[in-house]
């Protein structure tokens, strides 16, 4: 059974940022409620049930790996808190939060710089 589930999760390796997009579009269905600290929830078990599973990291996660550095050069924190605990603290509540993380990851991914003049 686990070398069928292999083979399906391996033909759509590159999956996290359609993920994303699936999240951004019902982020009701994915988390429950709209929530950048359910996202970051959600994303840590779907990065432990890939490394459970033998998935070998790929490109987008890895990519996305550098995201942590990113914000904390973006707001200039020198912590270590995770990228949801900065956004969070600089955004009006939890809601708002998981908008301007969507905004900052394609930021990111357009690679803007990190930081802002």
């Amino acid at each position: 059974m686990q070398e069928i589930i292999h083979n399906q999760l391996e033909t759509t390796s590159e999956y996290l940022y359609n993920l994303l997009q699936s999240i951004k579009k019902r982020p009701g269905m994915y988390l429950g409620k709209c929530s950048i600290s359910r996202l970051r929830s959600f994303l840590d078990g779907y990065m432990l049930a890939r490394q459970e599973f033998g998935l070998p990291t790929t490109q987008e996660e890895t990519d996305f790996d550098k995201f942590q550095e990113w914000i904390q050069e973006r707001f200039k924190i020198e912590s270590s808190h995770g990228w949801d605990s900065i956004i969070l603290f600089y955004s009006a509540d939890e809601r708002d939060a998981l908008d301007n993380f969507f905004e900052l990851v394609e930021k990111f991914r357009n690679g803007e710089k990190a930081s802002r003049n």
